[in-house]
């Protein structure tokens, strides 16, 4: 081996506070006789918190790395290039931090080029080359390795996506392009299209393997040196590596882009048009020429950089990695108190997730409680089925399944929570039953032991007020499926002093949850305005407009359709939801009869035989629709901010995209409702400053 050199970067036209990734060249001697290889290892310098990312700098870094390695290749000096990461990161995408300093098309254009120009020089090295996808990587990340010659992958790699569309772009560095003709068509659109459209979901090494990402996978302790003994034994002759024959006829391939179509058509509406775009690339990609392909891709770029979803997108993305991480309005972390045990009233289905969650990332023994032993046995029964499945899908041990089942426990018999310091009730949603349950577990539990409801609309003040120790009790709103949504709202009452809510805070914490701060106030933030959202969507249904028209004027607002949402959350759970902000806030809140009458004929979703048929029935049109609803929401967002319901704009649109699901590319609602002309028609002003979620004038 040589010593380590640094490609120069000295012209690179660095953004302000880019953080370079270098690439770092090395000559490893490979085995087998096989010569040497030249092994870039990507590195920022920083630890795995701050993963590598390609902006300007890099970009021009790499290629002047890429240019000496033309040379030595032509000289016969090398015999391969491979490409690695640091520990844990092989390489996360482009550095968005970026893009509010690109305010005109052509330089938004030139980075795309700039990308593709780099990564073109390595499919035009005269050397094999290779990727070793060491740890996390994420779409340029990807596209880098898919730009070599051969890939191999981590077993523990953590996280691989193309997550372009999340956000409100395309895969624009080759991924629409040589992703499609390296995996086949379907492959490609669940990576590029499907996975990102459904919550970002990611592939871990296995996963990635198996759908042909990579050509060899291999354990984390001795990823490297195994891929190294890999690729000598590829140059040598003696691995042959042979990928399945992609499928290029015409039928197949563009019908299974018309279903990819079809499903973005139901996830958007129409309304975002990042993913159109890479179905546009995609569908191209069969027959294209690289060259063409990749000018294609940075067209689309271009024109998406400049676009307001994007910029809603990258806002959204800040909420939830920064916002979220620093929750607003909270008290000084240093005043939490030590959790050590938790008691969790109730054995039903969202007490049981709770209970799961609560020992898988606190591993702290948890103590379910329920009315007779065969509640409680059901909750216990629905802990060990979850903890059997992960097991059987390899996503925890035989020991890990173990101790977190010694760690759960169920009794009739609250005493057991007498040394338990955080104890939460999930028992049916009304105010008398939690007040009851409460003053029971007072005299069971010391005077600092925090009493937490998962409430999700019910008053916590109410709640408290007959305690001796009100201080103690704060809201602590899951949502369902517990371990799947990252949001918890977290509510004071009027007593709740700082020691509590910041035991609460320190808490959610620990769960890896979202973490808001929300003001007692009837149904807080998310069900608060989906109750609005449900509400002037069901009334405009109740007078006469078709759910099929009505559907098509407020699609891509919310993650699904409002049936669809109605048959997940319940009937009988949303027309609970809408009394009580009935209740508190009068006819904002409209109460429909045609839920009324599926709830008391006991009906699981939405049925149109249950809709009431009014005597002069009002049509509207989707615009009309779209308008009504967006404007019934922008009130709603108005006062809950008026009252102090949430800290600012961002919490509500952090609590709808956590909570509720709510798309990146729309900023959650607030970037929408400006982006629409909402918010200055109904309010008279924006929520957010021009520029803050869209592209600056």
């Amino acid at each position: 081996m040589t010593a380590t050199t640094e490609a120069s970067a000295a012209q690179a036209p660095a953004l302000p506070d880019e953080v370079v990734t270098k690439a770092l060249v090395r000559d490893v001697t490979l085995p087998k006789g096989a010569g040497t290889m030249a092994l870039i290892t990507l590195d920022n310098g920083f630890d795995h918190t701050r993963p590598n990312t390609f902006g300007p700098a890099t970009i021009a870094g790499l290629t002047a790395a890429l240019d000496t390695l033309a040379s030595r290749a032509g000289a016969g000096e090398i015999q391969a290039v491979g490409i690695v990461g640091k520990p844990f990161i092989f390489a996360v995408g482009a550095d968005l931090t970026g893009v509010p300093y690109v305010r005109e098309r052509q330089t938004a254009l030139d980075i795309a080029r700039a990308g593709h120009a780099a990564f073109a020089k390595i499919m035009d090295l005269p050397v094999p080359t290779f990727a070793f996808v060491n740890g996390a990587a994420m779409g340029g990340g990807v596209e880098i390795a898919l730009a070599c010659d051969y890939r191999t992958i981590s077993a523990g790699a953590p996280a691989l996506a193309l997550p372009e569309c999340f956000l409100g772009l395309v895969p624009g560095w080759g991924g629409c392009y040589l992703l499609p003709n390296l995996v086949g068509v379907q492959n490609a659109l669940t990576v590029i299209i499907e996975n990102p459209m459904n919550m970002n979901k990611m592939l871990k090494g296995p996963a990635a393997f198996k759908l042909g990402l990579a050509d060899a996978m291999f354990a984390p302790a001795d990823f490297l040196e195994e891929s190294l003994g890999w690729a000598a034994s590829v140059l040598t002759g003696e691995t042959k590596v042979e990928r399945p024959e992609v499928n290029k006829d015409e039928a197949a391939w563009n019908g299974a882009v018309d279903m990819s179509k079809a499903f973005v058509d139901v996830k958007t509406g129409g309304k975002s048009p990042a993913p159109y775009r890479a179905l546009d690339l995609i569908r191209a990609a069969r027959t294209a020429e690289r060259d063409a392909a990749f000018a294609a891709e940075d067209e689309a770029l271009a024109d998406l950089l400049m676009g307001d979803p994007l910029r809603a997108g990258l806002y959204s993305f800040d909420l939830v990695q920064k916002r979220a991480k620093r929750p607003a309005g909270a008290p000084d972390r240093a005043l939490a108190r030590p959790v050590t045990k938790i008691g969790v009233i109730g054995a039903g289905l969202m007490a049981a997730q709770m209970a799961l969650l609560f020992a898988q990332r606190l591993e702290v023994p948890v103590l379910m409680t329920d009315l007779d032993q065969e509640r409680v046995d059901k909750g216990i029964a629905y802990v060990q089925g979850q903890l059997a499945e992960l097991q059987t899908k390899g996503r925890i041990t035989q020991d890990t399944a173990n101790k977190l089942s010694a760690l759960i426990t169920g009794s009739t018999d609250k005493a057991g929570m007498a040394d338990a310091e955080f104890v939460i009730e999930a028992v049916f949603e009304e105010i008398s039953v939690k007040k009851k349950v409460f003053a029971e577990v007072e005299e069971i539990v010391s005077p600092e032991c925090v009493l937490a409801s998962n409430t999700s609309s019910l008053s916590l003040t109410e709640m408290a007020a007959d305690l001796k120790h009100p201080e103690r009790v704060v809201g602590f709103h899951f949502f369902n499926p517990v371990a799947v949504m990252p949001l918890v709202e977290i509510i004071p009452g009027e007593k709740t002093d700082d020691a509590s809510l910041a035991t609460a805070f320190a808490v959610g914490k620990g769960l890896k949850k979202t973490t808001i701060l929300v003001k007692d106030s009837a149904s807080f933030i998310v069900n608060r305005i989906l109750g609005r959202f449900m509400g002037e969507y069901s009334k405009i249904v109740d007078e006469g407009t078709p759910s099929a028209i009505a559907d098509q004027g407020v699609a891509g607002l919310a993650p699904m359709p409002p049936f669809v949402l109605l048959g997940l959350v319940g009937p009988a759970i949303a027309l609970h939801n809408s009394e009580t902000l009935h209740r508190a806030f009068g006819d904002r809140f409209y109460v429909s009869p045609s839920l009324q009458k599926l709830v008391e004929a006991k009906g699981a979703a939405y049925d149109p035989a249950m809709q009431i048929n009014p005597d002069n029935p009002v049509e509207l049109t989707a615009d009309q629709v779209k308008e009504r609803v967006l404007s019934a929401i922008a009130e709603e967002v108005g006062m809950m901010l008026d009252e102090g319901v949430a800290q600012a704009p961002q919490d509500i649109d952090l609590a709808l995209i956590t909570g509720a699901g709510f798309q990146f590319w729309n900023g959650g609602i607030t970037p929408l409702l400006d982006r629409e002309g909402i918010s200055e028609k109904v309010l008279g002003k924006r929520f957010l400053p021009p520029g803050a979620a869209s592209v600056p004038a």
